[in-house]
């Protein structure tokens, strides 16, 4: 079984021979990672297929010019949104910490002056043949920013501000969110033109809950992100793709809409937060969501031993993979403290997996 006929199967509900499995991971522990299996730091390739992942990404990738100042006197950096970075070192490795927030009390007026890139300044002219190379793999455009409007907005508008603008339909982070969905949802359209139907999943998100609780009330999800979230599954369905849709946190309370909007599976399924339990999920959506995750981050794989985490990760196959309907990944970006052994026999348990 190739790792498209797997994921495509999965998609339908159908057991397969092991569930599909998925990669993310942050810098650190990649780069241990592949160490670990006596790779060179670039080989993500190399590593990818060591470890058994059936996704491949077929994006564009941005080109065009710097629209935003360095301030490296400071150690902060802009990307092509204006969002401000800085690089924080911690013991186990490092991370980029937002920092500015240049549009925290801008109007209309700023917003709509504030350089944006065109979605004529992403490269398209690779994605027909990345297809063709990754043709026995799940082809998949987009990423967990396609679509997100509260996460991607507060990065230059801060958080605070962004639940304020939804609350009370405040226009300057309102039009923002427009004017980002508008460029991604293009950019989005001519790669899936590209790839010339060879794209297998749209990749989107949205980040919608705490720990404890959901972020915002259904009514305003259905007020202000549910029809800036409709066109982009309306575009992958135009083009015969999935939808598989990435939130955080305890999100489940949004899934029958997702349902109902033609979303086809949900990412990333933290089994800590509030009405996210794997079994909870399995029995209430997994019949019509295909369920992508479920393995912590902030678990065995961090703090445990690595039969620590054989002993969780089987636990979690057992719960999830009967039937169909599971593919088996972290629930975010493993992380720089995760140890390199524990994320090898997290998918060295995959890869001895039966399904019945």
């Amino acid at each position: 079984m190739t790792s498209k006929q797997r994921v495509l199967r999965t998609f339908l509900r159908q057991e397969t021979d092991r569930p599909p499995v998925n990669y993310f991971s942050n810098a650190g522990i990649d780069r241990r990672l592949k160490a670990h299996y006596g790779l060179a730091p670039e080989d993500t390739g190399g590593l990818l297929q060591k470890i058994g992942v059936d996704f491949r990404s077929v994006n564009p990738h941005y080109t065009g010019p710097k629209l935003h100042a360095d301030s490296p006197e400071r150690g902060v950096f802009a990307d092509e949104w204006g969002v401000h970075r800085r690089w924080i070192e911690h013991p186990t490795g490092g991370y980029w910490d937002y920092c500015d927030f240049p549009l925290a009390d801008a109007d209309v007026e700023t917003v709509r002056n504030w350089a944006l890139p065109s979605p004529d300044h992403f490269d398209y002219s690779q994605i027909a043949a990345a297809c063709e190379n990754q043709r026995d793999h799940a082809l998949v455009i987009g990423h967990g920013g396609i679509g997100d409007n509260i996460n991607s907005t507060g990065l230059t508008r801060t958080m605070e501000q962004v639940l304020v603008d939804l609350a009370l339909d405040i226009d300057a982070g309102l039009y923002y969110m427009d004017r980002r969905n508008e460029i991604w949802l293009e950019v989005m359209r001519r790669a899936f033109e590209a790839a010339k139907g060879k794209v297998d999943i749209l990749w989107m998100g949205e980040d919608l809950g705490t720990q404890i609780a959901p972020l915002i009330s259904l009514d305003l999800y259905r007020k202000h992100l549910r029809p800036r979230h409709q066109p982009f599954i309306d575009l992958a369905k135009k083009h015969n793709a999935r939808v598989m849709f990435h939130t955080c946190g305890s999100s489940s309370w949004v899934y029958n809409d997702f349902i109902e909007m033609g979303v086809d599976g949900v990412d990333t399924l933290q089994p800590e937060a509030a009405n996210m339990a794997p079994a909870y999920l399995k029995k209430t959506f997994g019949p019509k969501l295909v369920l992508h995750g479920c393995i912590s981050t902030a678990g065995p794989v961090a703090y445990g031993t690595a039969e620590d985490t054989r002993r969780y990760c089987r636990e979690m196959l057992e719960i999830l993979a009967p039937g169909g309907g599971y593919c088996y990944s972290p629930t975010h970006c493993l992380q720089d403290n995760s140890p390199a052994e524990n994320v090898a026999a997290m998918y060295e348990t995959v890869a001895d997996w039966k399904n019945n």
